[in-house]
């Protein structure tokens, strides 16, 4: 008892000098002593201090003031990377090598050097990271070459940038090798392992291997915002990101394996998780380099080409095809799901007949039936055009912002409506629906034009620190100009009146929600404010529309395991979705195009056909494409993933109007002897719109 009375007086203590510490009055001592001193030991010490706040508690860098005061001292940071750059390896013979090289490298360095450029590295991606969430593109893209002198608020100019965020790039992968270590148990231990679960080594402390733990996070972190910065403003060279390290066997990209849900088992620098029943019979567990790889992907997608990445998903999705839809190449054959819809009743029969009650597993071949506005079935077979029509005219219906379920931001791009438990009790099983039909389209390969949100599309690849106050300037921008006016105000902060809650519109009553405990009686100040402008955010972008995005994740998961998502970001994962915005490329789809019914590529008519598309507008080509194939949009890797390809039929007597085949890709052309008559003929029937009944 005496120990334990001990060890609670000693936390105590502890938590009294927390408290002293975070005192503003204490802390601009602090701030003043540091721009005051350049012995790197005062750095030294107070990273170690900073860096022992951010390890202990979650949200340490908003709840400290040190923490978000330094932040914001551009001096600060600057002094700190050079200071970082300049820690060495301690050496017995003379040439000492930079601790971040050893890094980068992946080499294991003592504990004594750990805890020399741990602190400093960790500190310093921390605060940059609070800095750089903060800054508005007009702060953060300054350009100082006509400035003469560095904005205020940012420490480098983007010129610094550049090999600031190469050096941390090689940083991480360095960590990832640190984290998984080649040296491997024996298979009986490998084994043990996979059913036990495996720690970290006993010479390895806890506290070590939570300061890895966190350095990894902070500095993936970092990497990831300086690169979301860079796609929507480039200041990098072209293939800065990425990484000759990541290599895939694009030969054969189906020798690449991830099985379902396992990669949730390795943790870097926190061991290994026991393995279910389940898991182990999917296989053993994964070898060093591919849970490096796989890492990567999932935390560092852009340092691998995105072409790479398609065609590793690709692959994946492929194999787990086999699994669930058999050997059969055609659609009408091996186990499916059937489902009858009615014209005007396309969602809500879907909803009921797609149920996870009534079809558990949508990776089965569906075959769909369609029936018309007096009840009777439509002619045809399904013979899976019918199906990527059904799909796609679904997943429209569904998105439609008059159904309630999403809406609309200022930027014409849809996101989950935060009102909408007032008007749908049991809405999270809707998104669970919708969710299971787009992981649907994503798993047939069906592009879907739908413009989704990019703070939304971040939260499906799991990305919670990607959604920035940058992303309100779509959803919200009175409120994104009101928190930079507050972030820049010069006043007296306390004088505005704000305090942390919001009000909220709800069909006309209103509301006042707290963003922290007691934010009612929390006036909003100057030292305060930043968090302030992060939990306005936060709520706006998160709280408002989790559940939401629950059901919705889960629905996607039934269908595509989110590990293979979130080899993406959320701007690849809307390609992924809807293909790339570029023209149809009419050579390319001229070179994967098969004849058949007496036509061929010299043929008279299919010269004219060729010279005829060569001259559609973009939007025609478009449109074209749709009529044949379902979808406007070009496949991502070209048409010679198009399956079936892209194919012309002949189609005998000019009297009648072309035709298409959607289930086969088929365009069925009459022979047309005339240019000015298959022009005219074929943007009549491209732009018809006649629905998706069979021809």
């Amino acid at each position: 008892m005496d120990h334990e009375d001990s060890s609670n007086q000693e936390l105590q203590i502890l938590e009294q000098c927390v408290e002293m510490l975070n005192e503003l009055s204490r802390v601009q001592t602090l701030l003043l002593a540091v721009d005051q001193s350049e012995d790197p030991h005062v750095l030294q010490a107070l990273c170690q201090v900073c860096h022992n706040l951010l390890v202990s508690h979650k949200f340490a860098i908003h709840k400290y003031k040190l923490l978000y005061m330094l932040a914001f001292k551009p001096t600060f940071l600057r002094h700190l990377w050079t200071a970082i750059l300049s820690v060495c390896q301690t050496s017995l013979f003379g040439s000492a090598t930079p601790l971040l090289h050893v890094i980068s490298r992946g080499i294991p360095m003592s504990p004594e050097d750990s805890d020399r450029i741990i602190p400093l590295l960790a500190v310093f991606c921390s605060l940059f990271s609070l800095l750089i969430a903060t800054l508005h593109d007009s702060e953060f893209y300054a350009d100082d070459n006509h400035a003469g002198t560095l904005p205020t608020a940012m420490p480098f100019p983007l010129s610094a940038l550049v090999p600031l965020s190469l050096t941390l790039k090689e940083v991480c992968l360095g960590l990832v090798e640190l984290a998984f270590p080649d040296s491997r148990p024996s298979v009986r231990d490998d084994y043990r392992t996979a059913v036990h679960g495996r720690e970290q080594p006993s010479n390895v402390s806890n506290q070590e291997t939570q300061m890895w733990a966190h350095l990894f996070k902070v500095t993936v972190g970092l990497v990831r915002q300086l690169n979301s910065r860079d796609i929507r403003h480039p200041f990098c060279p072209e293939g800065h990101w990425i990484s000759k390290q990541v290599m895939f066997p694009l030969d054969k990209p189906s020798d690449f394996t991830l099985r379902r849900h396992r990669l949730r088992n390795y943790r870097p620098f926190q061991g290994l998780r026991a393995f279910t029943r389940e898991e182990l019979e999917e296989g053993p567990p994964l070898s060093t380099k591919e849970v490096r790889t796989m890492t990567i992907l999932r935390e560092l997608p852009f340092l691998v080409a995105f072409q790479e990445r398609v065609l590793v998903f690709q692959s994946l999705v492929l194999k787990d095809k086999l699994e669930h839809q058999g050997e059969h190449s055609h659609f009408l054959q091996g186990p499916n799901i059937q489902v009858a819809v009615r014209r005007n009743y396309l969602y809500e029969d879907a909803f009921d007949n797609l149920s996870p009650e009534n079809e558990p597993d949508l990776r089965l071949k569906m075959r769909v039936q369609l029936v018309n506005v007096v009840g009777m079935d439509e002619a045809g077979v399904d013979g899976g055009g019918v199906f990527r029509e059904f799909l796609s005219e679904l997943l429209k219906t569904a998105f439609d912002p008059n159904r309630g379920f999403f809406r609309l931001t200022k930027d014409n791009q849809l996101y989950p409506n935060p009102n909408v438990h007032l008007l749908i009790v049991d809405f999270p099983r809707h998104y669970f629906f919708i969710a299971r039909i787009l992981g649907k389209a994503l798993y047939e390969n069906l592009l879907v034009e739908l413009p989704l949100a990019e703070f939304f599309l971040s939260k499906l690849v799991g990305r919670h620190s990607d959604v920035d106050v940058h992303h309100l300037a779509s959803l919200d921008p009175i409120m994104y100009r009101n928190l930079l006016f507050l972030k820049s105000y010069e006043g007296d902060v306390a004088d505005l009146g704000l305090d942390f809650t919001v009000l909220n519109d709800e069909l006309g009553e209103t509301r006042v929600d707290e963003l922290k405990p007691g934010g009612s009686s929390i006036p909003v100040t100057a030292s305060n404010r930043i968090e302030y402008i992060h939990l306005m955010a936060d709520y706006k972008l998160n709280r408002q529309i989790r559940a939401q995005c629950n059901a919705f994740r889960q629905g996607l998961a039934n269908v595509i395991p989110l590990e293979w998502l979130q080899m993406f970001n959320n701007k690849e994962l809307q390609v992924l979705i809807s293909g790339a915005q570029i023209p149809v490329d009419v050579e390319d789809l001229k070179q994967h195009t098969n004849y058949t019914g007496g036509y061929a590529s010299d043929h008279p008519t299919i010269r004219l056909f060729w010279k005829v598309v060569e001259n559609f507008t973009d939007h025609q080509r478009s449109q074209l494409l749709k009529f044949v194939t379902s979808c406007s949009r070009p496949p991502l890797l070209g048409f010679k993933e198009l399956d079936p390809p892209f194919c012309i039929q002949h189609a005998g007597s000019v009297d009648r109007l072309p035709t298409a085949s959607t289930c086969m890709n088929l365009l069925k052309l009459p022979e047309f002897g005339e240019e000015v008559v298959l022009r005219e003929k074929l943007l009549y029937a491209i732009q018809a719109g006649a629905g998706f009944e069979l021809s």
